[in-house]
């Protein structure tokens, strides 16, 4: 099957779906079911395994696209993305079928990264886990785990029990002592299931990804390059879904006394043009992040640290427009406009979070170390 008319099968239920998953704040299974079906799962994963053996561009098409059908179902696949590009990078040997898992649409991942007690500095965990012998405990609370309760495997950091080194363990979820733990209800991306969780277990010392300690630079060299880019192509999803919405509103919505459409107004053109200008601008530097991935070069940490934080704000910038230039209409909530500005805020706050990626891209160009 051509991977268009793979997206094509997700994309048809996911937009019928989006608007029930939005206001009832519920977990979008029926998309996730058509994802685990069509293969999309493997996207990125070799081909060895089972997966499709695709690339950066191709994340970047799959995850806009699911990001203008459905802000959730977008965030879903992308923490499974992000989550099976870390295994791929250095699979646990007690798990033998995990990458398969992953690659098949039988599992699906998630990170569990984010504690209370470092917040959005999510490659700092303060939690430690134990030795007892043939394995470590691992007793963590863990924030913002997208998917909580519906993953069949958590992709989780904690310290080493040796050294103040990050360790990322494989947990499946029926793992003994994984519970999701609170309620989450947030302004957008409201189906995420998102809810803090407890991991009180007892872990195989073959369950962990990579050597002992590489938990740091797994996170560094594996999970920030593709959840940057794949977050940014959530945001360039929910800005292109905008931008269309408010052309299609202001060209048939009319003001009848003056014989017009909304889009014969010179300010409205011209809001409407900025949003579109700003959009192209913000796909372009994420395709060239894209293949900046692709083929590595001097300057790929850069865009690794920039496109998240240019996308979210182009998005914030983008989806505050839409809800100007659509006005009443947007605000009422039947063009969905409103539910596109309420899923762009996410992305900005969202670990690495904008802020902290604009300092880190200032340390970069003036040669001074991230961490």
């Amino acid at each position: 099957m051509e991977l268009h008319d793979r997206l094509e099968s997700v994309l048809s239920v996911a937009q019928e779906s989006a608007k029930q998953v939005d206001t009832d704040a519920a977990f979008p299974a029926d998309s996730v079911s058509a994802l685990r079906s069509s293969g999309l799962l493997g996207l990125t994963l070799p081909e060895a395994v089972g997966g499709l053996g695709a690339g950066p561009h191709e994340l970047v098409d799959v995850v806009s696209s699911l990001a203008g059908a459905c802000g959730s179902t977008a965030m879903i696949y992308l923490m499974h993305v992000s989550a099976a590009m870390t295994v791929a990078a250095a699979p646990p040997p007690g798990l033998p079928q995990l990458l398969p898992g992953l690659a098949s649409g039988e599992t699906l991942g998630s990170l569990a990264f984010s504690e209370a007690g470092s917040r959005s500095h999510f490659w700092a965990p303060v939690s430690k886990s134990t030795s007892n012998g043939a394995g470590v405990h691992l007793a963590a609370r863990k924030s913002w785990v997208t998917s909580a309760g519906h993953a069949d495997v958590y992709v989780t950091s904690t310290l080493n029990a040796d050294a103040d080194v990050v360790d990322i363990f494989a947990i499946p979820s029926a793992t003994r002592g994984v519970a999701v733990s609170g309620e989450w209800r947030g302004l957008g991306l409201r189906g995420n299931a998102s809810n803090p969780m407890t991991f009180d277990v007892e872990v195989p010392t073959d369950h962990r990804i990579g050597a002992a300690g590489g938990g740091f630079d797994l996170m560094l060299q594996t999970v920030m390059p593709w959840f940057n880019l794949g977050n940014a192509a959530v945001s360039v999803g929910l800005s292109a879904a905008a931008v269309d919405a408010s052309v299609r509103h202001t060209s048939v919505a009319r003001l009848e006394h003056l014989e017009q459409s909304l889009s014969a107004l010179p300010t409205i053109r011209a809001k409407l043009a900025k949003m579109s200008i700003d959009l192209g601008c913000t796909r372009a530097y994420v395709g060239q992040t894209a293949g900046r991935l692709a083929q590595p070069a001097e300057d790929t940490v850069l865009h690794v640290l920039g496109v998240k934080a240019a996308a979210n704000d182009a998005a914030l910038r983008i989806t505050d427009s839409a809800m100007r230039v659509c006005g009443g209409a947007a605000f009422s909530e039947h063009l969905q406009v409103d539910r596109y500005f309420r899923d762009a805020r996410a992305g900005s706050v969202m670990a690495p979070s904008a802020d902290v990626l604009y300092d880190f891209y200032g340390k970069a160009i003036t040669g001074q170390p991230l961490f």
